[in-house]
């Protein structure tokens, strides 16, 4: 976990957090997410999944058909990334999203690598918005 700073404001009575925030915490309140923090955040976490996907699958070299399923299970159980998007996903809708961003970024790569253009896709389609 990396700094999580905290600040009440007086508009509807919110706490503004910089996250990434233990999961345990965001649960207990509403949070408004910060759209580029919350990006940069998810990069970070699709980078230790498929690190940690590799690890488990290391017998294979990481060789998994069905590593989007185990990608979503991890990531909505064993991360941040509901609080991060605001909302937890549903894990079909997150498996569906993984393989259908597989697919465009293999058919046209973008700069910055596929974690950033995943991570992009992802607040985009299950946010909840800053």
């Amino acid at each position: 976990m990396v700094d999580a700073a905290v600040s009440k404001t007086a508009e509807d009575n919110l706490v503004r957090v910089r996250l990434p925030l233990p999961a345990r915490l965001a649960s207990r309140y509403r949070v408004r997410v910060d759209s580029h923090t919350s990006t940069e955040a998810i990069r970070a976490l699709l980078s230790e999944v498929a690190e940690t996907h590799h690890r488990v699958y290391r017998i294979v070299d990481g060789n998994d058909p069905d590593w989007a399923s185990w990608y979503a299970d991890w990531l909505i159980n064993l991360s941040e990334l509901p609080s991060l998007l605001g909302a937890r996903p549903v894990r079909s809708e997150l498996v569906y999203l993984l393989v259908k961003l597989d697919k465009e970024f293999t058919a046209a790569p973008s700069d910055g690598g596929w974690e950033k253009f995943y991570a992009q896709e992802l607040v985009r389609a299950l946010g909840t918005g800053a």
